[in-house]
């Protein structure tokens, strides 16, 4: 059977466009078929706005790739239909070990409290991903072109147009809105003159999917100075089919062509695993990283999303996470401003907000690439004392930086952001924040929120229906447990909250107030901005 990666998804048809007079018309154009590029199709459709997807492949991505999907990920994935799927193949997993040489300094739990839907993070191969996002666009009969190259982009103030080449020939195609989910090599980016800025890291870093039974626990595990890659550092993650993910550093100035030949990977591997172990290598890739990101993320009607908008390292888990939290802020946005119920204020805080996200990500990216390589013998020293005392003393663990690995963005400051009025209540469910979930009822609290802006009230009465000038908010009153107490109250006795279709907080008062929340919903939707 042939797997995945190997097999068209997407495959090719001759478009209809292709023997049309005129250019053809869409409302949304997406170039780029990859995670981020199909989470947007996927969470446009479910706001009933139609999209076309075009990429120059015709299936999902060769090799693992991104394998580490967050928790903030798989709420996501809920709210597209398809988190059970995801949590159901994947590796579940929240510990991790950090060993010095053939030391393990310490361990850690990355969801130390109960009461979450989803688990800290899952290990799943990026094509695994991308194959049950094809199948839920296929479920929303959303056009996904393959064989489909985006080769000419231009835009006026009204529309955007494109050129595709195809086997049988080109057409033109014009969109209101371009989304450019192309990837960190973005032909978008290049077409249009925009560029990155940021740091280039000159460390090289060999990454093999290697297919063997192990009896490693499912955990991260993270070497500094291992004995079987002396002066670099090592990384190991399992994921599903027998597949374990190894990374291993190789410091700079190597030959990457080289260093990707089978006869030198398996000698490297075998120096970690030992020679009894048997594996076959799946995929291998050599590369180096980039801390960098575009200037703005929005220009006219063209967007950028993921890592054709920012790049960061692999320590952290970042890259895919941080893009389907892209999708997750735009998707609503321009969902609102095309049905009419925002302004043009509402899709430039998308800029805003997912430029804070990528240099919070940039900065945690950074710091942890510079402890992981030490760029002078002075850093050296400091980052081995601070494994050697993390062995003994607790204190000196959170100076460890393996990869501070990604959580949700909080969007302090955010001009969407209302008043808070809650006197007392947590600092973790703050305005810009997105919902900490808990169990109620049968279920949880994150799948009766997002796609809508809702009404949440905790021990006070709310209306059961509140329309604002056509847009419909809706109610959910929930009596308090211990976990709502701690996780939505805190000090307070009762409250209300005011929450984005994201599942990000708006507002939170501790009660009811008609004007207030007319007045929050038309800051959140950009208009008083």
């Amino acid at each position: 059977m042939k797997k995945i990666f190997e097999t068209p998804l997407y495959p090719y048809e001759r478009p209809l466009d292709l023997d049309s007079k005129d250019d053809a018309r869409h409302v949304v154009a997406i170039i780029g078929a990859g995670p981020v590029g199909l989470s947007m199709a996927v969470d446009l459709a479910q706001y009933g706005i139609k999209s076309v997807v075009f990429d120059d492949n015709d299936k999902v991505s060769f090799g693992s790739r991104a394998i580490c999907f967050a928790k903030r990920t798989l709420e996501i994935a809920d709210r597209y239909g398809f988190g059970d799927r995801l949590v159901d193949k994947g590796v579940v997993w929240n510990h991790g070990k950090v060993f010095f040489d053939e030391r393990k300094v310490y361990d850690f739990n990355l969801l130390p409290e109960s009461g979450h839907r989803r688990p800290a993070f899952i290990n799943l191969q990026q094509y695994y991903y991308e194959e049950y996002l094809v199948d839920r666009a296929r479920e929303l009969a959303i056009d996904i072109r393959g064989k489909s190259k985006v080769t000419h982009i231009d835009q006026t103030d009204e529309e955007a147009k494109l050129l595709i080449e195809t086997p049988d020939g080109s057409y033109g195609v014009r969109a209101d809105w371009v989304i450019a989910c192309d990837g960190a090599g973005s032909p978008t980016r290049s077409m249009m003159g925009l560029s990155f800025t940021g740091r280039v890291f000159e460390d090289n870093f060999l990454i093999a999917d290697v297919v063997m039974d192990a009896n490693f626990p499912t955990e991260r595990w993270f070497w500094f100075d291992p004995p079987f890659n002396r002066g670099q550092s090592a990384l190991l993650h399992k994921q599903p089919d027998s597949v374990w993910r190894i990374d291993l550093q190789l410091g700079p100035d190597v030959d990457k062509d080289e260093e990707a030949k089978p006869e030198n990977v398996i000698p490297r591997l075998k120096a970690m695993l030992g020679d009894d172990v048997n594996f076959d290598l799946e995929w291998v890739s050599v590369y180096s990283f980039q801390c960098r990101r575009m200037e703005k993320f929005r220009h006219g009607r063209v967007f950028f999303a993921g890592d054709s908008a920012h790049q960061v390292s692999p320590f952290g888990a970042r890259g895919a996470n941080s893009g389907v939290q892209d999708v997750d802020n735009l998707s609503w946005k321009l969902a609102a401003f095309i049905q009419g119920h925002a302004n043009d204020a509402l899709l430039e805080s998308y800029n805003d907000e997912r430029v804070h996200g990528a240099d919070e990500n940039i900065i945690n990216s950074s710091r942890s690439t510079d402890f992981i390589t030490p760029k002078s013998e002075v850093s050296r020293l400091f980052r081995n004392a601070v494994l050697d005392l993390s062995e003994r003393f607790e204190f000196a663990r959170p100076l460890v930086n393996s990869g501070r690995l990604s959580v949700p963005c909080v969007y302090d400051g955010s001009l969407l952001n209302g008043v808070d009025h809650l006197e007392g209540g947590p600092h973790r469910s703050r305005p810009g924040s997105s919902c900490p979930d808990l169990p109620i009822g049968d279920g949880f609290l994150l799948d009766h929120l997002g796609g809508s802006f809702t009404l949440l009230s905790v021990n006070t009465d709310i209306p059961d229906e509140v329309d604002i000038s056509g847009l419909r908010v809706e109610s959910l009153q929930l009596e308090c447990s211990d976990l709502m107490q701690e996780r939505y109250l805190g000090a307070a006795q009762q409250a209300v909250y005011l929450i984005r279709p994201d599942q990000h907080v708006v507002a939170r008062w501790p009660t009811y107030d008609e004007i207030s929340l007319k007045k929050a919903v038309r800051t959140a939707l950009g208009h008083d901005v």
